[in-house]
This record gives structure tokens, sequence and C-alpha cells, in this order.
């Protein structure tokens, strides 16, 4: 059988099949700079992806933009049909920080480190490789925002992390409960969560346009 080399691959299937096997969502400079193409080539190629895929007859993924990355996702109305001994579940030694992200974004990674300690730096860098957060620099310091993956995950209706704050801190006050309180409901026991005051985010700061921050060490 004849081999298949990477330029014979149709640039939308490569896209397809690369969204699909990260399992997260991916910003078009790092699929343009994988794939040794234009910024301007990847996004035409994922926008005429997605209208194929809305034509598709029963397909189960979708493909979504949010606030400039890419991401391959079950439609949300099969979301809650998957048998839950498939669907992906957050560690529950992450569920703590997942939380107490979710209450405060944009959340000062600092912050974070002075209500759970120093192993906030860990859960950070192994929520942001699941897909969940996104870690944004603001000026010197970094801000941490939940993804749409994270909200569906958490069953939250919502993807814009305005949104799911207020949709987290609803269901906390419905059960009575700060951030601090809702966090430690969700640990694995024994951790202690310390109160912090919000770190006020800088005037300029403008979430849609914020770097975001890729692997590297703390």
């Amino acid at each position: 059988m004849e081999a298949i080399t990477l330029s014979d691959v149709d640039l939308r299937t490569l896209l397809e099949a690369t969204l699909f096997g990260a399992g997260r969502s991916l910003s078009v400079e790092e699929l343009a700079e994988s794939m040794q193409q234009s910024p301007g080539e990847i996004v035409a190629n994922l926008e005429s992806l997605q209208n194929t895929m809305k034509r598709r007859p029963g397909g189960a993924l979708q493909l979504t933009s949010v606030s400039g990355r890419w991401v391959m996702e079950v439609k949300p109305k099969l979301a809650n049909h998957i048998p839950s001994t498939f669907r992906t579940e957050i560690p529950q030694r992450l569920l703590a920080a997942a939380a107490l992200i979710a209450y405060h974004q944009p959340m000062a990674q600092s912050q974070l480190v002075e209500m759970i300690g120093q192993r906030a730096y860990d859960h950070v860098r192994d929520l942001a490789h699941l897909g969940l957060i996104d870690r944004r620099r603001d000026g010197l310091s970094r801000r941490l925002t939940t993804t749409r993956r994270f909200a569906e995950m958490f069953g939250c209706p919502f993807a814009e992390s305005k949104k799911v704050r207020k949709w987290f801190r609803e269901h906390a006050a419905n059960m009575g409960m700060d951030g601090a309180e809702l966090a430690a409901s969700l640990s694995d026991g024994g951790d202690e969560i310390q109160d912090a005051p919000e770190v006020p985010v800088s005037e300029d700061w403008d979430e849609s346009n914020a770097e975001i921050i890729q692997d590297e060490e703390e």
C-alpha cells in the first residue's frame, strides 16, 4: 500500500485530526507554526471545516472558537448522554483549585498560591495540560481563566469566563458557601484553604487579547 505523506493530506483534514487528537483548545498561532502555514490560511480552513461539520448528518462533534482558540468538542445536546463510565473526570486533587479559579476568575496565580499554598503551581500546570484553564499574561503576573472544556465538565451552560464565574458564585451562594468553602467541600480532605483578597486586574488588561502562556518552567 502506498504511504501517505503530509503533503498529500488536505489541510482541513489535518486540522480536524490535530484538534481531535490534542483534546484541548489550540491557538491559530500554534496551529500555523506546527503546520508551517500562515495564520490567515489556518483561519480560512478552520472556518471551512467548521461549516462542513455543521452540515454533517448525525455528527457528534463540533468545532468551536473561544477567545481566539479552537477546540473540537462533543455537541452540548449529546454531552449529558455520554455514559458516565466514559467521561473524562477531573482528578480529585485538582478540584479545589479548579473551583477557586472558576469562582475568582480572572484570578491572579499569586492569589491562588496564597489560598492553597505552593501546590498551586503544580495544580495550575495540570489543569492547563488538561485544557481546563488558560494562563494569560497580565503585566509581569498571570491571570487564570476557565475554558469551554472546563464549563462542559462542570455542566455549566456558559463558556465565557465572566458568565462561568457568575454561575459558580450563584451555585455557591445557594449552598450558603463562599469560594473558599466551596473549594474545601470539593477537596480530597486535610487541605486547609486560606481566604485571600482578590488581586485587582490591570486597567489595560484584555482577556481576549492577553497572551496565553504555554508550557514553561515556573
